[in-house]
């Protein structure tokens, strides 16, 4: 979606496999976290100023890195935490540059805000990928009573895109 928009695309990921998987979709600068700093290399390739937005679905261990990763009025939203769910942070990069961080889950959201989220969707996103022009990236479907086995994969990192349960 981001690159549908025009925004200049960062993306971090642990396999050479994964990093040009994100390249083939459009990723502009692609880091694997494993073999390099990335806050060095989002420094170098911002010219210092950091990225403007960070969706993290990793959290805790990476949570002061994605702070030093933004650009002032920056914005870092917590989308899952797979790495854990607690960090220290230094606040002072926070305050000197006016971050945000923002949870953005949807479980806790009221049925009324999920409808306008939905409709947003429907209006902005369900055209490009009606086009062609998005292309959601699924690995493997699970029946439902497969769950474990999906978990099991998913925390396996073992896989590229999207891991979906099916209900029959």
């Amino acid at each position: 979606m981001a690159k549908y928009v025009g925004v200049k695309v960062f993306v971090t990921a642990g396999s050479e496999e994964k990093l040009a998987a994100c390249k083939d979709l459009g990723a502009d600068v692609c880091i694997n976290y494993k073999t390099e700093d990335f806050v060095t290399r989002v420094n170098t390739e911002t010219g210092g100023k950091g990225v403007d937005v960070i969706l993290d679905n990793i959290g805790g261990p990476y949570f002061q890195r994605n702070i030093d990763s933004l650009n002032v009025d920056g914005r870092l939203f917590i989308i899952g935490f797979m790495g854990g769910t607690i960090t220290e942070v230094n606040l002072a990069g926070l305050l000197a540059r006016r971050l945000t961080v923002q949870a953005a889950g949807l479980r806790n959201r009221s049925g009324e805000n999920k409808a306008s989220i939905v409709s947003e969707v429907v209006k902005n996103v369900w055209p490009a990928i009606g086009e062609g022009k998005v292309k959601p990236v699924v690995y493997q479907h699970f029946p439902l009573a497969e769950a474990a086995e999906a978990h099991r994969l998913m925390e396996s990192s073992n896989h590229i895109g999207k891991i979906l349960l099916t209900v029959s």
